[in-house]
């Protein structure tokens, strides 16, 4: 039996209904997720403060032990650690909906690992330090990208052949790195080691602040880049039938993402598989048809508070961030890689 125009088009309106719902529903879940546990975090150590200490300690005013502890240790890590994480998810899940492939993420195709090669220079070849790597990191990660984007140019950027380079590109710089540290010193290594795996022991607000002032310029950009996103992930030529200048879309979504994946590495290291996790566990939980930019950065943010937390707490040592979401991401990473060759690339 066929069924009318009106009942299809009230089967669709029905589904756009359901899926904003679940999608409202989701990103409320994940907000309340993640300041719960930004609150735990600052709550819980070697020493429990109550929820009105730090509160108090938030609107400035002076508690005994909280002041230094919450606001001087615990809170610039904990804003570190949400501000890093939207940063990896945001860039990430960019790279995965515009080339249509969960396996483009930037700490698998190289931009990561750059940011890390250069770091790591400069450290043990060039003896510099605090915000001067971290400088050099940002350049670094934008000029990776930039020859990734080039090399892999052919009348249009095609997904897999972008990924190829990039691993291959991430291979070279890797070897570099490894190089750099069978030739360190012992303390440029502790050093280097500690920057490599990504941390956020000992953040400060000297260098979280400008992770917040790169999320708030550049996360607008890719969120006013959303619609043309969704569209470039129908094909280049059906999102140049719908007006989407293509190229355009690319190299604004590539600066932006990269900008900010580049001032979160500077700040916390190469926080492991952040960036490669959030896309697709945003797109388990939110369902198909719809944008994946803001929950993905809850995700990250979720995933990089809760790691951190475990990694000082959960074992019988403390372990950095990066460690924690490096175990978690591997084996994921082994299964999507066997599930894309079964189904295709797509988150």
């Amino acid at each position: 039996m066929l069924m009318s125009p009106q009942s299809d088009a009230d089967t669709v309106a029905a589904s756009r209904i359901w899926r904003g719902r679940r999608r409202r529903t989701v990103i409320a879940a994940l907000t309340v997720l993640t300041i719960g546990a930004f609150a735990v975090t600052l709550m819980v150590g070697k020493t429990f403060y109550p929820p009105s200490d730090i509160a108090r300690v938030i609107l400035g005013q002076q508690v005994s032990g909280a002041s230094f502890t919450v606001g001087r240790l615990r809170l610039p890590r904990a804003v570190l650690a949400v501000v890093a994480g939207m940063c990896f998810g945001l860039g990430g899940v960019t790279f995965q909906t515009m080339l249509r492939n969960p396996l483009a993420s930037p700490d698998i195709i190289g931009i990561s690992s750059g940011a890390s090669a250069v770091a790591a220079f400069a450290i043990i070849v060039l003896s510099l330090g605090g915000a001067q790597v971290s400088v050099i990191a940002i350049a670094a990660g934008l000029v990776v990208a930039m020859l990734i984007y080039v090399l892999s140019y052919r009348d249009g950027v095609a997904g897999i052949r972008l990924i190829l380079i990039g691993i291959g590109i991430a291979a070279m710089l890797d070897s570099v790195t490894a190089y750099l540290l069978s030739t360190a010193a012992a303390w440029d290594l502790q050093e280097a080691m500690r920057w490599l795996t990504g941390s956020i022991n000992g953040a400060t607000w000297t260098a979280t602040v400008p992770v917040v002032v790169a999320l708030a310029v550049l996360g607008p950009v890719l969120l006013s880049q959303t619609r043309n996103l969704s569209m470039v992930q129908l094909g280049d030529d059906a999102a140049q039938a719908l007006g989407v200048r293509v190229e355009r879309t690319r190299i604004v979504s590539i600066v932006a993402a990269v900008g900010l994946i580049a001032f979160a590495t500077a700040a916390a290291g190469p926080i492991a598989f952040v960036a490669f996790l959030s896309g697709p566990i945003a797109a388990r939980v939110i369902g198909p048809g719809t944008s994946l930019v803001i929950p993905s950065a809850l995700v990250g943010a979720l995933l990089v508070l809760v790691a951190d937390f475990c990694g000082q707490y959960a074992f019988g040592t403390r372990y950095p961030v990066g460690v924690v979401t490096g175990a978690l991401g591997a084996p994921y990473l082994v299964y999507l890689i066997i599930r894309s060759n079964r189904t295709g690339g797509s988150l």
